[in-house]
């Protein structure tokens, strides 16, 4: 851990006698130079770094144990990590035109202006009430509740239960109170956390706050969204596929008062509270014959005789295999893998680097099921990144992108193959599905993996019209269903009004924690898997490759891991699979086979909503 020499007040004393821009004794103010411009980012790192890992301390104990005191010390460490940041983000807005600037101190000097999630104003109070209100609104999230046959239900219940109910009035009560429940009660709080993070943008020179992050991708802000606009149009054709069959599915399974057989489908019915992933209603949808794959990996998990460390040990196992050491005895101390019985915590999934060199955790509510095996996949792929790359500055202790961040574990868990399952014990050799069961293996994930991507896109372009105003605070819901039904086809079950707020029923809206990046994620982590089939001299079909046991692979992949942010994406794009262009080509080839027989089976159907 980085350590400063003199104490966080002392040096913002120092500062505040000596501002930039001082006059000399001329009454002149003199340029900044290259090399002052060196000695402020070396000194803002120090100093992000230090009030960082504090925040980050505090916001674990938080996550872990929600209540009025811990929110308190949440919000407060927020705030003082926000002033920092903003104050920072000020001062390097004013060097960043100096002559002479090395690349390490003009890239790091864009970093301090765009990588404020929610910038505060400078005003008295600002940062504070900011840092409250966040804390407040998921509060709101963490603690909320659903109900089930009218008694309450948690959340990780909740989800848990949309995915195993097939009883369409449950899973609108359940989606209904969910939505309700937790999402309305923060819309006030959520409008004023906006109106101060947008003013907080303006002050550091940008439009409003999803400018701001659009801006934070080595490319313009207007570039990137058509960028993100190519890709969902390269790949909408896959997705109207799968979605005209799954409504006609629906129909037959539930008949047309509950899913008509044209235009959207009920959001409800698809097995997860937002839509957003329709895995868990496959048993709905599996093609006759090549549909059963023979085998469940959930209940594989609990034939092996698999708890919550079992099955995260499984995941450091794949990771071990690529040739990374182990994870730290820590991890297994500090991380929740579990909900504690007698508190309320955060149970959305997410890894944590607290010290920013070896303090990894995962914190979950972890249930033995094949999609919690696979989420432990994913965040295990964040903690390895961040061990990779603790060697860099701090400025550079972070992914290429956020995409890439979070399609390294999704890449690793493609890798869940039946041949992965056999490897590792959990499946038997005659149980691996034959090729005619392809069909079968190909729509599961699709359920995943191509249903995701227009709800991908469309979280963060609601906050983007939010945070511009071509969503106004009085049509935030009206909004929110326009888009649902725009992208990806899909209507509530009930009719919504302005009292309402689903969008803030979404962990990742009071977590303001931006959204692009999942969707780049699941077009990445099939670029990395291409590649990483491609190097391990892989000949067969694309989705049956695993590379696990590959160290060759693993030592390509760390070579890209390792480089952090200190490069623009492009070139940590390049270190591992050969391009510098984020595309959909390889989702398209992996799931080539299964567009064919969508189309066959949807000849005679009417298209789209």
């Amino acid at each position: 851990m980085i350590r400063t020499g003199i104490s966080m007040l002392a040096l913002a004393s120092l500062l505040a006698a000596a501002p930039l821009g001082a006059r000399d004794r001329d009454g002149q103010t003199p340029a900044p130079t290259a090399a002052e411009a060196k000695a402020f980012v070396a000194d803002a790192e120090t100093r992000l770094f230090a009030q960082g890992v504090i925040a980050a301390r505090a916001d674990w104990v938080y996550n872990t144990f929600i209540t009025q005191d811990t929110e308190a010390m949440t919000a407060r460490e927020g705030a003082i990590l926000t002033k920092l940041q903003v104050d920072l983000a000020l001062q390097a807005a004013k060097y960043a035109n100096v002559a002479g600037l090395d690349y390490d101190t003009s890239r790091k000097l864009g970093m301090l202006r765009n990588k404020i999630v929610l910038p505060a104003p400078v005003r008295d109070g600002a940062a504070e009430e900011l840092a409250g209100l966040s804390a407040k609104i998921t509060g709101i999230y963490g603690a909320g509740k659903g109900t089930l046959d009218g008694k309450p239900i948690n959340g990780s219940d909740i989800e848990a239960a949309m995915g195993e109910s097939r009883d369409p009035a449950k899973l609108k009560e359940m989606w209904t109170s969910w939505n309700d429940n937790v999402g309305a009660p923060m819309r006030p709080d959520y409008a004023k956390l906006v109106g101060i993070a947008n003013d907080g943008a303006k002050g550091l020179g940008y439009a409003d706050v999803g400018a701001m992050w659009r801006s934070g991708y080595d490319m313009d802000p207007d570039a990137f969204a058509a960028m993100t606009d190519k890709i969902w149009d390269d790949l909408k054709p896959l997705y109207i596929a799968l979605h005209t069959y799954v409504r006609h599915k629906l129909n037959e399974k539930y008949g047309d008062a509950v899913q008509a057989k044209t235009g959207p489908i009920r959001a409800d019915l698809l097995g997860n509270m937002w839509a957003q992933e329709w895995g868990n209603i496959y048993d709905i949808v599996a093609p006759p014959g090549s549909g059963s794959v023979g085998y469940d990996v959930g209940e594989l998990l609990k034939a092996k005789g698999y708890d919550h460390t079992k099955m995260v040990k499984a995941g450091e196992g794949f990771y071990s295999s690529l040739g990374f050491k182990q994870l730290p005895e820590t991890f297994w101390q500090r991380s929740q893998f579990v909900k504690p019985a007698d508190r309320e915590v955060v149970c959305h999934a997410s890894a944590w680097d607290i010290d920013n060199v070896d303090d990894l955790r995962i914190k979950m509510c972890i249930k033995v099921n094949a999609d919690d095996f696979v989420t432990i996949h994913h965040e295990l792929g964040h903690n390895y990144y961040q061990r990779a790359y603790n060697t860099q500055s701090p400025l550079y202790l972070d992914g290429a992108n956020d995409g890439f961040h979070e399609a390294i574990g999704d890449f690793i868990a493609l890798s869940i193959t039946p041949d992965y399952l056999v490897q590792i014990g959990l499946l038997d050799k005659s149980q691996v599905p034959s090729a005619d069961k392809d069909t079968g293996l190909l729509l599961r994930q699709a359920m995943d993996k191509v249903a995701f991507l227009p709800f991908g896109l469309l979280v963060d372009k609601w906050r983007w019209g939010v945070f511009s105003g071509k969503i106004p605070t009085n049509g935030y819901q009206a909004g929110w269903d326009k888009l649902r039904l725009q992208y990806q086809g899909i209507v509530p079950p009930v009719a919504r009004d302005e009292s309402k707020f689903d969008p803030g029923a979404k962990f990742h809206i009071p977590a303001t924690t931006p959204y692009t990046r999942y969707f780049l994620a699941r077009v990445l982590q099939f670029q990395f898997y291409k590649a990483a089939c491609d190097q391990a001299g892989w000949k067969g079909p694309l989705h049956r490759c695993s590379f696990y046991g590959n160290k060759e692979v693993g030592a390509k992949l760390n070579k890209m891991l390792a480089m952090g942010a200190s490069k623009p994406w492009p070139d940590a794009l390049q270190e591992f699979t050969g391009t510098r262009e984020i595309s959909g080509k390889a989702m398209a080839e992996y799931f080539a086979p299964l567009k064919k027989w969508l189309d066959q089976q949807n000849k005679g159907q009417p298209q789209g909503w």
